[in-house]
C-alpha cells in the first residue's frame, strides 16, 4: 500500500513538472484567427498554452529579441526557459527546442500556408533558429 501512494505521489510530480516545461505565453493580435488555430495546434500537441491578446505586437518581438526578418504574426514564450517561438512552428519543433536549451528561438518566417493555424503541414516546412539557420523540417 505504501508503495502504491509512492508511485502515485511521484506520477502527480512528474504530471505537474511536464505541465511547467510544456507552459507557453503566447502574445497575439486579437483581430488574427491563425494565431488561434496554431494555439489550439499546441494544446492539441500537450502544451499548456496562456494566450494574451494585444495590439502592440512591434514592442513585445523587440523586447524579447526576435529578429526582424523572422517576424510572424505571433510570439510566444516558454515559461520555464525563456526561449521564443515566432509564428506557426509546429509542436514537433518546440519539442525540439525544449531538448535543446542553447537554442534561443526558432520561427516560421511570415505565415506559411503549410504551418500549423494556416493550413496541413506537408513535411516542406522549414522553421529556422534566430541565426537564420535550418532548425526543423515539416
Amino acid at each position: 500500500m505504501k508503495m502504491l501512494v509512492v508511485a502515485a505521489t511521484l506520477m502527480a510530480a512528474s504530471s505537474l513538472a511536464h505541465a511547467a516545461d510544456t507552459a507557453i505565453t503566447v502574445y497575439q493580435d486579437p483581430y488574427c484567427g491563425c494565431c488561434s488555430g496554431w494555439v489550439d495546434h499546441m494544446r492539441e500537441s500537450g502544451f499548456e498554452v496562456k494566450a494574451i491578446k494585444t495590439t502592440d505586437m512591434t514592442s513585445i518581438k523587440q523586447k524579447l529579441g526576435v529578429p526582424a526578418k523572422l517576424g510572424s504574426c505571433h510570439t510566444g514564450v516558454v515559461e520555464s526557459t525563456g526561449q521564443i517561438i515566432e509564428g506557426h512552428v509546429p509542436a514537433n519543433a518546440v519539442n525540439k527546442l525544449l531538448a535543446d536549451a542553447s537554442v534561443k528561438g526558432v520561427a516560421a518566417p511570415g505565415m506559411p500556408v503549410n504551418s500549423p493555424g494556416m493550413g496541413k503541414l506537408n513535411g516542406k516546412l522549414v522553421t529556422v533558429d534566430f541565426e537564420g539557420k535550418a532548425f526543423s523540417k515539416d
